[in-house]
């Protein structure tokens, strides 16, 4: 089961969810997407709460009100973290996420501890749970479908931008190539490589002994 929230609509349309338990959580690690963002309280047991990104976004440009849903969704999910003040929250991109196979059962590390951010929780708004409780939506998803179509989606995109980068390419190549003949044929038709008519007549040539020396 996840558990699926709407965050204050004066951020805009993003989504928070959080697995109903570990094994859940363990299927977030598992089939999380790049625009994904874990939360959990640092130090002690807590849920594993993430906020969906929109493409474009990154984790520097999230906004205070979204982070503060975030905390506090997963402060309050967090037994010992909810009856304490002034808690640690950690956050970082789900790929900095690292799961080694000794780890338990929704345990996990980080690649780099150097992009994991803090965030400190004064204490709890009943406020703003209430109204996240609200928007609670509960459902049994296939992650790994949903992982599957990201990625074909994101496969596509990139053979699309592969294929108008080489059209491009190929644009600038052909419009090169029209250039220097042009300046080719400028260089033809310098003044002091031309032969007019008069210089013929004055060389003593006919037109068909000039037209004889070319052949």
């Amino acid at each position: 089961m996840v558990l699926y929230y709407k965050a204050r609509p004066d951020a805009g349309d993003y989504t928070i969810y959080m697995g109903a338990d570990k094994n859940e959580n363990e299927e977030l690690i598992k089939y999380g997407l790049p625009e994904d963002v874990w939360f959990h309280v640092d130090k002690v047991s807590s849920a594993h709460v993430y906020l969906r990104l929109k493409k474009g976004d990154s984790i520097d440009t999230i906004s205070e009100g979204l982070l503060e849903d975030c905390a506090q969704l997963v402060k309050a999910h967090s037994i010992q973290g909810n009856k304490m003040n002034n808690v640690d929250v950690v956050y970082t991109s789900w790929s900095n996420l690292k799961k080694a196979p000794s780890m338990d059962v929704g345990q996990v590390g980080f690649h780099n501890p150097r992009l994991v951010h803090i965030l400190t929780v004064e204490k709890r708004v009943n406020e703003i749970l209430n109204r996240l409780h609200k928007t609670r939506v509960e459902r049994r998803p296939d992650l790994k479908a949903e992982k599957d179509a990201s990625n074909a989606a994101e496969k596509a995109k990139r053979k699309m931008q592969l294929k108008e980068k080489r059209r491009r390419e190929e644009m600038e190549r052909v419009v090169k190539e029209r250039q220097a003949e042009i300046r080719s044929y400028k260089g033809l038709m310098v003044a002091e490589k031309m032969t007019s008519n008069r210089q013929i007549a004055s060389a003593g040539k006919s037109m068909q002994e000039v037209e004889d020396d070319f052949v």
